[in-house]
Parts: structure tokens; C-alpha cells; sequence
């Protein structure tokens, strides 16, 4: 039973709080991901550790984890610190993995850059006209 003082959201004011949908939250509840409080009459409530830790979770999925990956450290998590050892691998997996992914789309950014520099350059007149793309990159020292 929550106390006096103790903020609760409702799903619908919970899931603009966290920037979800009610549906997604009560899919996270069904996955163990969540564990909304419940009132005498069974209907769900969330409190501010709630938004925290729904926060934490979006981290973590921004990351790349997979929802398997993030039940797996809800579960862990719930066994307490026995398990840091499984959850610090875990999230260095993660993390190695996320870099990857993460050199790649600098790596797609930079093409884009690129692309739109060789567009300006030639509406600028200071790309020779009949420069293609790829004369471009090679004289900037890029490959594509």
C-alpha cells in the first residue's frame, strides 16, 4: 500500500511520463520487464522509482539489448547481488556490441556528410561539374 506522500500515475499518465504507450507498458508487464503496483480494486499504479527504472530499461534497449537480453537482467537483478558478476558481463557484451553498431552508423553519418558537402560544393560552383562522387571522396582521402 503506498503512502500518503508517495506520487502514483496512472497507466495512461505513467506511459506519457516515460514516453510509452499503454500498450507497451502492459506488454513490458507481461514480458517481467515491469511490475506495476496494484490498488484494492486490481487497477495498476506506477510510482516515481517506476519512471526510473522503466528510464533505465529504455537505456538499456537504446543500447541494442534485446528484450530476451533485458529479461534475462530483470531476472538476475531480482536475485540480487549474487548475480552482479552475469550482470556486468552481460552489459559488457552489451556495450561491445553497441559500439559496433555504433561505429557503424558514424560511419554512415560521415557518408552523408559527405554527400551533402560534394552537393554544396558543386551548386557553389567549387566542385568541378563533371566531379563524380567517388573523385570526390578519393580526393578527400574517404573511401565510400
Amino acid at each position: 500500500m503506498p503512502t500518503a506522500t508517495t506520487k502514483q500515475y496512472t497507466i495512461g499518465d505513467f506511459a506519457k511520463a516515460v514516453g510509452l504507450t499503454a500498450p507497451t507498458l502492459r506488454y513490458y508487464e507481461d514480458e517481467g520487464l515491469i511490475e506495476p503496483h496494484r490498488h484494492r480494486n486490481g487497477r495498476r499504479y506506477y510510482e516515481e522509482a517506476d519512471i526510473n527504472w522503466v528510464k533505465f530499461l529504455l537505456h538499456l534497449k537504446g543500447t541494442g539489448m534485446s528484450i530476451s537480453e533485458l529479461k534475462q537482467y530483470v531476472t538476475w537483478r531480482a536475485q540480487g547481488d549474487i548475480t552482479i558478476p552475469q550482470r556486468l558481463a552481460l552489459l559488457q557484451q552489451v556495450k561491445q556490441d553497441f559500439l559496433v553498431q555504433y561505429a557503424e552508423v558514424q560511419r554512415h553519418l560521415q557518408i552523408l556528410n559527405d554527400k551533402i558537402n560534394w552537393y554544396e560544393e558543386k551548386e557553389a560552383g567549387v566542385t568541378d561539374a563533371d566531379e563524380s562522387f567517388a573523385a570526390y571522396l578519393d580526393r578527400l582521402g574517404h573511401q565510400e
